[in-house]
């Protein structure tokens, strides 16, 4: 009897203890209404900005609060995260880089536990890239003629296309959800499936969607009504749901997101070819 209550004693601490670990991480989150406060002081001046918030939640950098935002002004969309201090009175822009004498190895470790897109390239491939796409979103569409030079530049890499759909863009989702099931059905026809989205992205509208989109898979090479009605199940979700997930684990905050053998690279278009060619081709001669 007494050591069944030593036990149940030793859970007891167990579990105060996570429970402690627990609100110790979210003590100290900014809440919505504050975020909301803090953007209005800030560009309440301007009835052209508007945001919205995407995520609050711990940093990876212990005792910040990350918060993700997307800033709408005339002149297009951003993403931005703040950094916010335990005491809630300072925050911090801009990145927080990972350190170490291998400092990207955690991201690229997650990312190939968590892939579920479409590959193409030598699965032995020195250099594994892997980007986070949106096919509303008019920049992934401006940074993929870069992405298919710098593939044609390095055939041996091999290259993963993650679904990563706004939450701001409104059918962006739905063709995520599209994509994902054209992907299982042919990945030749994922590839045309892309292309054509893009060509088309600019006429693709949340009360058009299905229909646009379903031709597309279509011209494709598939059946578009078959890739409809998957699109729409529960399972589809789920796995657009992972691909998000994982996004957010590694640091994916817009898109499109490059990683290269798990170094992020945001800012795709305006980072110059030669740097990111640099990058790719260092990483094929480190492993």
């Amino acid at each position: 009897m007494h050591r069944q209550l030593t036990l149940v004693a030793v859970l007891l601490l167990l579990l105060a203890s996570v429970t402690g670990a627990q609100d110790k991480s979210t003590a100290n989150l900014p809440s919505e209404d504050t975020v909301n406060g803090f953007m209005q002081q800030t560009f309440g001046y301007d009835s052209t900005i508007t945001w919205k918030i995407v995520s609050i939640k711990p940093s990876e950098a212990e005792g910040l609060a990350e918060v993700v935002l997307v800033i709408t002004s005339p002149k297009g969309q951003q993403g931005t995260t703040l950094y916010v201090t335990p005491d809630g009175k300072h925050a911090l822009t801009g990145d927080i880089l990972p350190f170490g004498a291998k400092p990207y190895a955690s991201a690229q470790e997650a990312l190939l536990k968590g892939i579920n897109g479409p590959a193409k390239g030598p699965a032995s491939a020195p250099v594994t890239i892997v980007e986070f796409s949106d096919l509303q979103c008019p920049h992934c569409k401006e940074a993929q003629p870069v992405i298919e030079k710098l593939l044609a530049d390095e055939p041996n890499a091999r290259f993963i296309f993650q679904q990563y759909p706004l939450p701001m863009h409104n059918w962006a989702e739905k063709a995520a959800g599209y994509a994902d099931c054209v992907g299982r059905s042919s990945k030749d026809a994922f590839w045309k499936f892309v292309q054509g989205t893009y060509e088309d992205q600019a006429n693709i509208t949340e009360s058009n969607a299905n229909e646009k989109l379903t031709a597309i898979a279509d011209k494709s090479g598939v059946k578009g009504a078959d890739i409809a009605a998957c699109a729409a199940k529960s399972d589809t979700k789920a796995r657009i749901d992972k691909s998000l997930a994982l996004g957010q684990a590694v640091g994916v905050t817009g898109t499109p997101t490059l990683f290269i053998n798990g170094r992020r690279i945001a800012n795709v278009s305006g980072t110059p070819y030669e740097i990111l060619k640099g990058i790719v081709d260092f990483g094929a001669k480190q492993q």
